[in-house]
């Protein structure tokens, strides 16, 4: 009997944007090559993948990136962040030759990055070709807090250097450097499990309610009041990790950061978002055609494209960090809840991306 094809996704784990975004792609190729097994090399927990993947995958608890270090889930800790870098970079022999005989142990063909080096550099020295899926590298985000923290500069051309080793290059819209050298690929988002009319029975919340969710992506979210909500507007609210456990306060549906709802179905339950524009929440609301009320991040540099894109594209408004974390927000759920829905008619990204890795198996 012929063994599963194996192929390995190195994540990195800054936040569940980009894991989310590699769970999408691996769905996709799943539906197609049933007999697929991935390898996944991450610091992003295992049940994130466990509750996101419909096909059998294997978990390596792995350094795999650096990222940027998070004081909040708005505010990022330039100093730790080159601490951690400094202690990572190069990427020496030490950190690829183990991982690389791992990868030929395993019987990997491929490996896919999300924007983690240390896979594009594992796959060269394993002789194994490599795919690097990004809307942004590190190189790009780090260049833009030089002013800050020039300290950044020694880490970008050797990230560069690490990038450009991949055999093939994709780009997710909304790219924050597009290239017309890559693919381009629509955004790639996780399709909901169930339909919104069962979400909504299973949250209590009326089929035709207005409905809010309000999320910061892969960060539990600070609340500093809830009651307000409800009497700013007589919408519904979804609020994942407001809560220890689920629990409807009137129009208040409140749950753990983790929960048992799956995150796609909640965006495809609601009339609109609210809060941080990370990949993967942007890219699922754009597939529903919902409205983004996006909280402002004014020193992290894919912030503005993201904007820009939901205003383009999307249809939103923009809040200030301070208006988010007060509730000031509130009063303005009406405005963003009359904006329209947009329909979309066109690839997923992630079955876009699928169709380039089975080309690259089918010749590696």
């Amino acid at each position: 009997m012929t063994p599963p094809a194996a192929l390995a996704y190195f994540i990195t784990p800054h936040g569940f944007g980009h894991a989310a975004r590699a769970c999408a792609v691996m769905n996709a190729l799943h539906r197609q090559r049933p007999d697929l097994v991935f390898h996944l090399f991450t610091g992003v927990p295992e049940w994130f993948f466990s509750d996101s993947l419909d096909g059998p995958f294997q978990y390596h608890p792995l350094a795999s990136d650096i990222g940027l270090v998070q004081r909040t889930p708005t505010a990022e800790d330039l100093p730790a962040t080159i601490a951690r870098l400094a202690a990572y970079w190069p990427l020496s022999g030490e950190k690829t030759t183990p991982l690389a005989a791992q990868l030929q142990a395993l019987g990997c063909r491929l490996v896919l990055c999300d924007i983690a080096p240390l896979g594009i550099a594992t796959a060269q020295q394993a002789g194994i070709p490599s795919i690097l899926i990004e809307n942004f590298t590190w190189d790009w985000i780090y260049a833009g807090y030089l002013e800050l923290e020039p300290r950044f500069a020694a880490f970008i051309p050797q990230i560069q250097a690490a990038c450009a080793a991949a055999a093939v290059h994709l780009q997710t819209r909304p790219a924050c450097l597009p290239d017309a050298r890559f693919t381009s690929l629509n955004p790639v988002f996780r399709s909901p499990r169930q339909t919104r009319a069962e979400t909504r029975q299973r949250l209590g919340i009326p089929l035709e309610a207005k409905a809010v969710l309000v999320t910061m992506g892969g960060i539990p979210p600070t609340f500093s009041t809830l009651d307000h909500l409800s009497a700013a507007s007589p919408a519904w609210f979804i609020l994942p990790g407001a809560g220890e456990r689920f629990e409807r306060r009137g129009r208040l549906v409140l749950m753990p950061h983790h929960s048992e709802f799956y995150h796609p179905d909640l965006v495809f339950a609601a009339d609109a978002v609210v809060g941080k524009a990370g990949y993967s929440t942007l890219a699922e609301a754009y597939a529903a055609g919902i409205p983004f009320g996006h909280v402002a991040r004014p020193r992290f540099r894919e912030a503005a494209v993201m904007a820009d894109f939901i205003q383009n594209e999307m249809g939103g408004i923009e809040l200030a960090p301070e208006e988010f974390e007060s509730g000031a927000w509130a009063a303005r759920v009406d405005e963003l809840l009359a904006l329209p829905r947009r329909q979309r008619d066109e690839i997923p990204g992630a079955e876009q991306a699928a169709a380039v890795v089975l080309g690259l198996i089918g010749q590696a």
